[in-house]
């Protein structure tokens, strides 16, 4: 049984949530245990204390007589000092005297140790039990959500199949015909941005396999540059980029590219920009945006949406991609200028 991502953490977030309430609860039972046991051994001690003081017929206690003079203490309660716990027993004929019946301190101490080690090992085997109970109660929980995936990405994955006979034969009359025609143009482009959100959804669904080739990071960026410029042409574009090779999936990081540039037309403003430019082994996507982002570090997350614009997976699949490419990632929200850098130093 394949797990995907989603469901691994689905999958984790339940056996933890299940997990720690059943440890909070153990560990509560059993330090409330520890004190009653506790309780139990001093109880223990004094009634023997007490009998030793009548008969004298235990080695483990030892006697003396101490003064009561200023002393607030009670008969037969259990006290302690630094080598010792011990106990008052009144002196017949005395009220100045008493007889301190005392056990050593360290001996007591072994006796607390000796449960505390009983109760640990009982914790750790209803713990191990807990592991085993969260973990079939968290597959038990991730059955309908497996489900409902399940379903979701058969439909997806039958739309995908669907689209493809007459997206191919769309795109391959497109071809036939004349390719100086705006309105030939815009069709094509139309088809083009279809497949590129066919391929998204196909990347959203499967683990790909990527091919690694080198090519020219300049063609790329300015291929999608050329697609979207004649349809933001309000926009103020600039592109300063040289020529340089990385070696990667073509394909793969086309779709980057394009996810990224589609944000950044989508949400910009009506006489905003799009800056692109290298710096080093970075390469940096700027846009004017109205409010920014409000939440960068959620940006990538998977449906996330600051409003009710788009399916909010345009850049999970850019972190996806990006972590299958080695490229890392950043996003930055600053006075209404949203800024993604991509980390290259790993494919040049």
């Amino acid at each position: 049984m394949v797990i995907k991502l989603s469901e691994r953490e689905s999958l984790l977030k339940s056996f933890t949530l299940f997990f720690l309430v059943i440890e909070i609860f153990l560990v509560s039972i059993f330090y409330f245990y520890y004190k009653v046991e506790k309780e139990h051994i001093d109880r223990e001690l004094i009634l023997e204390m007490k009998n030793y003081s009548l008969f004298f017929d235990d080695d483990r206690f030892d006697i003396d007589v101490v003064s009561l003079k200023k002393s607030t203490k009670t008969f037969y309660e259990l006290y302690h000092d630094q080598k010792n716990i011990y106990i008052l027993v009144p002196l017949p004929e005395s009220r100045k005297d008493a007889v301190k019946v005392f056990y050593p301190l360290n001996k007591y101490y072994k006796l607390l140790h000796k449960t505390k080690i009983s109760l640990l090992r009982q914790f750790l085997l209803l713990s191990f039990i807990a592991v085993f109970i969260s973990v079939l109660f968290s597959f038990y929980v991730l059955s309908p959500l497996r489900k409902s995936l399940q379903l979701l990405e058969m439909f997806i994955k039958d739309i995908i199949h669907d689209l493809n006979t007459p997206l191919t034969s769309i795109l391959v009359n497109l071809k036939m015909m004349d390719a100086d025609n705006e309105e030939v143009e815009n069709i094509g482009k139309s088809a083009q941005t279809i497949s590129m959100l066919q391929n998204n959804l196909d990347a959203y669904l499967k683990e790909a396999i990527f091919e690694r080739e080198k090519f020219d990071l300049k063609e790329i960026v300015q291929e999608q540059v050329d697609f979207f410029a004649p349809m933001y042409n309000y926009l103020d574009w600039e592109v300063n980029i040289q020529s340089s090779v990385i070696k990667s999936d073509p394909n793969a990081f086309a779709r980057i590219i394009y996810n990224l540039l589609s944000n950044a037309c989508k949400y910009n403003t009506s006489d905003g920009f799009i800056k692109i430019s290298m710096q080093g082994t970075t390469l940096s996507i700027a846009n004017s945006s109205y409010d920014g982002i409000k939440n960068p570090s959620k940006a990538f997350e998977r449906f996330y949406k600051e409003n009710e614009r788009g399916l909010g997976i345009g850049l999970h699949i850019v972190k996806k991609l990006c972590a299958q490419l080695d490229i890392e990632k950043r996003l930055e929200s600053k006075d209404n200028i949203v800024t993604v850098y991509l980390d290259l130093s790993k494919v040049v």
